[in-house]
């Protein structure tokens, strides 16, 4: 069974003169403990239909099926969300930022702050549950906020462009700690990047959109080992694999 199962999936949004088509036919399987990434033109619904992953969004068509049932409202316990912005809550500390979504769930205190440790201890954050977010740099952000995505853990985890607001060297940084995280905990991710380079580097398939109404135009397998390595976007390899899909997204209708 896929984790994740979109067919025929379409989408308009509301307007005059019968609506902005915003993504049109798409169909996807997403295996369990995959890393998938989606690239594409900007406007091209990528962040729509991760939305819709989340059930955060609804579908005009087609459905959407997360460990074989349907997803059409927010269930933290099937899929987590990490968004480009980190969106912490600036009154409280990482951990409690951490904590926060099994609070919610009325999670007992010690269950809670043990599972918040082990999360920002898994992303490297030892010794930083005490800091609130204006003591910390913009990658220690996103790590709780993934540690926040974690921390109820689900087995799909959709990220849209964790990492687009960092400076190169951490953002590269950020992706190869992200690997880490995902080899140990095995979650299936979907991984929204307009960085080609970052693409190629996780995933293990990358979906090409083309501009709106967004179609998935190419499914890219990246053949290359793993555990990835920085050294590996110097080889022919690495260069073929994301002109490929600089080519598609250069032609894209």
């Amino acid at each position: 069974m896929s984790a994740i199962a979109v067919d025929r999936l379409s989408h308009v949004y509301a307007g005059a003169e019968g609506g902005v088509p915003a993504l049109e036919d798409i169909t996807i399987g997403v295996e369990a403990g995959k890393f998938v990434v989606i690239v594409g033109p900007s406007g091209c619904g990528k962040t729509s239909l991760l939305m819709m992953l989340a059930g955060l969004r609804h579908q005009t068509e087609g459905t959407i099926l997360c460990a074989g049932k349907p997803i059409s409202e927010p269930d933290p316990e099937r899929v987590g969300v990490v968004f480009q912005e980190a969106s912490l809550f600036p009154w409280l500390t990482a951990l409690d930022n951490v904590e926060f979504p099994l609070a919610l769930r009325g999670a007992p205190r010690d269950d809670r702050r043990r599972r918040a440790e082990e999360m920002l201890s898994l992303v490297g954050l030892d010794g930083f549950g005490g800091r609130y977010p204006h003591e910390l740099s913009g990658g220690m952000k996103q790590r709780v906020s993934i540690a926040r995505g974690l921390v109820q853990d689900p087995p799909v985890l959709l990220m849209d462009e964790p990492f687009a607001a960092l400076d190169e060297q951490t953002r590269m940084t950020m992706g190869h700690e992200l690997l880490r995280i995902w080899s140990t905990t095995r979650k299936t991710v979907v991984f929204i990047t307009h960085s080609l380079t970052e693409a190629v580097y996780l995933a293990d398939e990358v979906l090409v959109m083309s501009a709106r109404p967004g179609r998935i135009i190419d499914r890219i397998e990246v053949t290359l080992p793993r555990p990835r390595t920085y050294e590996m976007m110097a080889t022919d390899t690495f260069g073929q694999l994301r002109e490929r899909i600089w080519q598609q997204i250069r032609k894209a209708p």
